[in-house]
């Protein structure tokens, strides 16, 4: 995998650095997680990584994970600013103690300004970048993408491909860097299609909700059907269109039109008659022609659509068989794969111990750090 080799520290926190972790450990990273406990039920994207719960507020535990830094790759930290510093593990230490460090720190607002120290939370930061106040219904508040946008996008994704540059560039210079990654940038840089492209009159006309590609026009939405489903409309291109208007029996419609009702008698017509048939029923009418209308498929009923099933998209993760997407993008050689081992299991422990190991800890020091509670083992561990 193209990340084989890579060690990575990633420090416990919330979505958007376990995610950045999963997407390095899917494609082959050795990540692991420091943590407060070894069996943190909270975050659900430990998957193929190792958790190592050590004391962060003793010295002990500031030298042991000081130690374990000086042989990583790279440090993933999700606190705000200043509190790594007051751990003594802020850049300045461990970069010296490692110069081939990356050291990535993913917050909400950054290292530097006003609201760096503040906290916030995946709406916050979205709202800051401008992004969301162009999501959303007309005459309707704002509607944040649940937390996708600032967490994932904008966060975990986007600082997961500041660490692939910094470990790019370390190959040409031999030196480590620090990946300062903020929601705020990071969901603002995600939509610089939107901001960028605001003077193209065919695409933004007005306020929230009234333009081309936010629910302003019929002909780019979402509709129910009869069963309580729904289907999704993208007929942009004036051939989808043709082909959209003519298979819902509506040869009269016209993507020209300007005035409000005209828009909104357009799409009342058009929503009466998505709620005449079932959603297999207009599925299996559009099933052959290229005129961009597709299901709304269920998250839990995905893996069930022929398209996901030929490319294997989602895979079970546990013993329940719970779907997880696939790691993407696909590479021809060295693809990415679906971490499903358990950070709990007893490979995964014994692993994470081997680590400490290499520290040249002698066993009278490792029981020492066990024993005044500096490494904290699971109930199932034994040294």
């Amino acid at each position: 995998m193209p990340l084989k080799g890579i060690k990575v520290l990633e420090f416990a926190g919330l979505a958007p650095a376990p995610f950045c972790g999963k997407i390095l450990a899917d494609f082959g990273a050795k990540v692991t997680v420091i943590d407060r406990v070894p069996d943190n039920s909270l975050n659900c994207l430990n998957g193929g990584k190792r958790v190592l719960a050590i004391n962060l507020k003793r010295p002990e535990g500031q030298n042991l994970v000081r130690k374990l830094a000086g042989t990583h790759d790279v440090i993933l930290e999700p606190f705000r600013p200043g509190i790594m510093e007051k751990m003594n593990l802020g850049p300045d230490v461990l970069c010296k103690d490692n110069p081939r460090l990356i050291y990535a720190r993913l917050t909400g607002f950054g290292q530097e300004g006003r609201l760096a120290p503040r906290a916030g939370h995946d709406i916050n930061y979205a709202a800051i970048s401008g992004v969301l106040s162009m999501l959303g219904r007309k005459n309707e508040k704002p509607l944040p993408p649940i937390n996708l946008l600032a967490d994932f996008a904008g966060g975990g994704l986007m600082c997961a491909f500041g660490i692939c540059l910094a470990l790019l560039e370390r190959h040409r210079s031999g030196r480590g860097q620090i990946v300062d990654s903020a929601m705020v940038d990071g969901a603002a840089y995600v939509a610089s299609w939107l901001f960028m492209g605001r003077k193209m009159a065919t695409l933004w006309q007005g306020e929230r909700g009234t333009n081309l590609l936010d629910g302003g026009y019929y002909f780019y939405d979402t509709y129910e059907t009869k069963d309580g489903k729904y289907m999704s409309v993208g007929a942009l291109e004036p051939q989808f269109f043709e082909e959209f208007k003519n298979k819902l029996g509506l040869p009269q419609l016209s993507q020209f039109v300007s005035e409000d009702s005209e828009k909104e008698a357009a799409k009342a017509l058009v929503t009466k008659t998505f709620l005449q048939k079932t959603q297999d029923e207009w599925t299996a009418i559009f099933e052959d022609i290229d005129a961009c209308v597709y299901p709304v498929l269920d998250w839990s009923e995905v893996m069930q659509h022929d398209h996901n099933k030929c490319r294997k998209a989602f895979a079970p993760f546990d013993e329940d068989n719970s779907l997880a997407p696939q790691p993407a993008p696909r590479l021809s050689r060295t693809p990415g794969v679906l971490s499903k081992d358990s950070s709990n299991s007893p490979e995964a422990f014994e692993e994470a111990i081997k680590m400490v190991r290499e520290l040249n800890l002698s066993n009278d020091e490792l029981k020492s750090l066990v024993n005044e509670k500096i490494l904290i083992l699971p109930a199932h561990a034994k040294l």
